[in-house]
């Protein structure tokens, strides 16, 4: 490990990352609360299919939103186009990916639909929710200065 400056090869984190970084965080935090929450509801609901249904609905849903911030901040210094062209892709990759999932698990029985569908559902609203919160909250400037160490 050694500490070299970013070079315009590798640019460092910037200002303009810092609300994707915030989002990704909490993000990621309320996904750790609502599995924690969700596993142990269902788990009291309906016992070890509950937990199952539970993990696998939180890893689903909170893979799928998380995924995009992610993208978003590794193409943050690429153009627009080249930003939403891999935005699109991995969005439908996303989505075979999830349609694959559920297609493959639906013909078991270890796991409780009612607890993958619900924690599906809640872990995409919470950690967009949250990510949402992190990007309103965070302060990034406007403008970028022409020489990195004024900041």
């Amino acid at each position: 490990m050694s500490d070299t400056p970013a070079t315009p090869d590798q640019p460092g984190p910037g200002p303009q990352n810092a609300g994707l970084r915030t989002a990704v965080r909490l993000g990621g935090l309320a996904l750790v609360v609502l599995t924690v929450t969700s596993v142990i509801a269902w788990t009291l609901v309906d016992g070890v299919p509950g937990l199952w249904g539970a993990v696998m609905g939180a890893g689903i849903g909170g893979a799928f939103v998380l995924t995009t911030a992610v993208v978003v901040m590794a193409t943050a210094r690429t153009a627009p186009q080249t930003t939403a062209a891999i935005l699109l892709g991995t969005w439908l990759l996303k989505l075979v990916v999830a349609i694959g999932v559920v297609a493959v698990i639906e013909r078991f029985d270890f796991y409780s639909r009612p607890a993958f569908a619900v924690t599906i559902i809640a872990a995409l609203v919470v950690v967009l929710a949250a990510e949402t919160w992190g990007i309103l909250k965070t302060r990034t400037p406007y403008i970028e200065p022409a020489d990195p160490t004024v900041i």
